[in-house]
């Protein structure tokens, strides 16, 4: 039976640190390495490097590339020459008509002397908050010293919106709004100016700030919504009462029209009426001219009222010499005749 073999490893190396010379070589080579590391550093296109000793700039490497340093005891401190972005806390303060704004500004900026930056402020920690005390204050300076308008708008000579129905209705509208001064642009350079000036110290240029939000305080909100609402309710109930009283005047209108129209109506049907009157009696005239047609007529209504009369079981006491007495006499007088027989007929031969 095979014993195992045991694995056999390359002995090569370990022949090569057996040799005292060569051991000493190779860690001469690798403190070598190590030291040119730590004396080498790059410096990118983008950036600025300072070389300090003890704490102390000694030089600054502005030249992309491969430079050198003493090991363990100049330090290298890097700064970036691209445009940095500072977005400062939202800022209440009250503006110079008395209104509470909260402002929410941003701002770009750039280290212009990293020299005079890195002994003012060492870093970028420093500059932002540097910033936000400058510009801060600055801010709140500005809008105290504007209305709100001016924070707001932008284009000077600008006009309202016209209605020409709101105006016909003839409801309050504002025709105009106040005109600005200066603009909310021209205030951020206001400010951007300022705070220039007073960076310029710290090794820092501001190339730019804006108003980025601004808004009023939620307690002033409220009452700004609060009249704004009142306003709305007020030109509501203006066009209510308006239309409460077009609606009466055109009413007003409808029943003086039907009136009118009612009275001519009627007054055309009693003309018709009256036309119709006397032609019926210019007819009657001609019909009941001669005697025997107005004895006729007279009977007639007698027989009229006659029938009127004795509709009903009725029981009247009527004179013999009245018209209608002499009728019924005459009535009677024909119904008691006795009736003569007719004549028998003729014999037939």
């Amino acid at each position: 039976m095979d014993s195992p073999q045991i694995p056999s490893f390359p002995i090569a190396p370990f022949r090569f640190l057996q040799n005292r010379v060569m051991t000493l070589l190779g860690i001469f080579f690798v403190l070598t390495a190590l030291k040119w590391g730590a004396m080498l550093f790059v410096v990118h296109q983008y950036e600025t490097v300072i070389v300090t000793r003890f704490g102390k700039a000694i030089r600054t490497e502005k030249t992309a590339g491969l430079k050198v340093k003493i090991p363990f005891i100049d330090r290298i401190n890097r700064f970036d020459n691209r445009i940095l972005a500072w977005d400062g806390p939202p800022t209440e303060c009250p503006t110079k008509d008395k209104l509470y704004l909260i402002v929410d500004c941003f701002a770009r900026w750039r280290i212009s002397d990293p020299l005079l930056y890195y002994n003012r402020l060492n870093d970028e920690r420093s500059a932002l908050s540097r910033l936000d005390d400058i510009l801060g204050s600055e801010t709140r300076t500005a809008v105290a010293t504007h209305d709100l308008v001016e924070i707001i708008r932008v284009t000077k000579g600008r006009q309202p919106e016209r209605d020409p129905e709101l105006e016909k209705s003839g409801t309050i509208l504002p025709s105009s709004i106040p005109d600005i001064e200066l603009g909310r642009g021209a205030i951020e350079k206001q400010i951007t100016e300022r705070t220039r000036q007073k960076i310029a110290d710290f090794g820092i240029e501001l190339l730019d700030e804006r108003f980025k939000r601004s808004k009023y305080n939620p307690a002033v909100a409220a009452k700004i919504i609060e009249r704004m609402s009142s306003e709305r309710h007020q030109i509501a109930s203006k066009f209510r009462s308006e239309g409460r009283g077009e609606a009466a005047n055109i009413s007003g209108q409808k029943e003086s029209e039907v009136a009118s129209i009612t009275s001519s109506a009627n007054r055309d049907a009693l003309k018709i009426e009256g036309e119709a009157d006397a032609e019926a009696a210019r007819i009657y005239t001609g019909a009941y001219s001669s005697p025997d047609a107005q004895d006729l007529y007279l009977f007639l209504r007698s027989l009229e009222v006659a029938k009127t009369s004795f509709e009903h079981d009725t029981t009247a006491v009527i004179s013999t010499n009245s018209d209608l007495g002499r009728i019924l006499k005459t009535m009677s007088g024909s119904l008691l005749q006795p009736k003569t027989p007719p004549p028998p007929p003729a014999a037939t031969p």
